[in-house]
């Protein structure tokens, strides 16, 4: 059963549910960060999408407090405004909580700023980023749908329609969710796992040609 929570404005006990959460293990976390402004780190929003054998388990969607200034553009792509976040969790706390959990989970994003993002706002906090372990939903795409690269692309914004996907573009938890049906499609239509659809094929570069008998 599909669960959402802390969507746009989470409750005031949002820490303690989300503590709750991060205890479960999953077979993989999609990870989608929104910004207050061109700096990575500058994190407002974060969306985890967490899987289950049986599919999307639950989105949680969390405004985060960056501490520093809005810009305007930043605003007008995913709505999020200084006041929306006043007073929120910051990333710091975040971090605290779900740090562990990041750790031991593989972490899906869709192209490579997510995990760019988290890197840059931990450094923000002083810490020292631990090794994470990210998978690139974009690159899922390409090997899955070769058919879409020139035609469309591996964007979300394309795979809404091309795959049918129903979710609400740059809202973090959306995204996040977006990302894994996205892989979920993909294991369905390979008949593979997303780590076995981003294995590289084994070389065959100086491999000698097996010769035919009689030849």
């Amino acid at each position: 059963m599909l669960k959402r929570l802390f969507h746009r404005r989470p409750p005031t006990n949002e820490l303690e549910e989300l503590e709750a959460i991060l205890a479960n293990t999953y077979r993989f976390v999609a990870v989608d960060v929104e910004t207050a402004n061109s700096h990575p780190g500058s994190i407002c929003q974060i969306g985890l999408a967490c899987v289950g054998d049986a599919g999307v388990d639950t989105v949680v969607t969390l405004l985060i407090d960056p501490r520093c200034q809005f810009d305007r553009m930043n605003i007008s792509i995913h709505g999020i405004e200084p006041a929306h976040v006043d007073g929120k969790t910051t990333f710091a706390e975040f971090l605290d909580l779900a740090e562990d959990f990041l750790a031991r989970h593989s972490l899906m994003q869709h192209s490579s700023f997510d995990g760019r993002a988290i890197r840059c706002a931990t450094e923000d906090c002083g810490r020292a980023p631990r090794p994470l372990q990210w998978h690139d939903s974009v690159l899922v795409a390409r090997r899955a749908w070769p058919e879409f690269r020139g035609n469309g692309g591996h964007g979300l914004s394309h795979l809404k329609t091309a795959l049918g996907l129903s979710f609400r573009h740059h809202d973090a938890g959306e995204d996040a969710r977006a990302s894994a049906e996205v892989t979920l499609q993909a294991e369905a239509l390979t008949g593979k796992l997303f780590h076995e659809i981003l294995a590289k094929p084994a070389a065959t570069r100086g491999q000698k040609p097996v010769a035919k008998a009689g030849a």
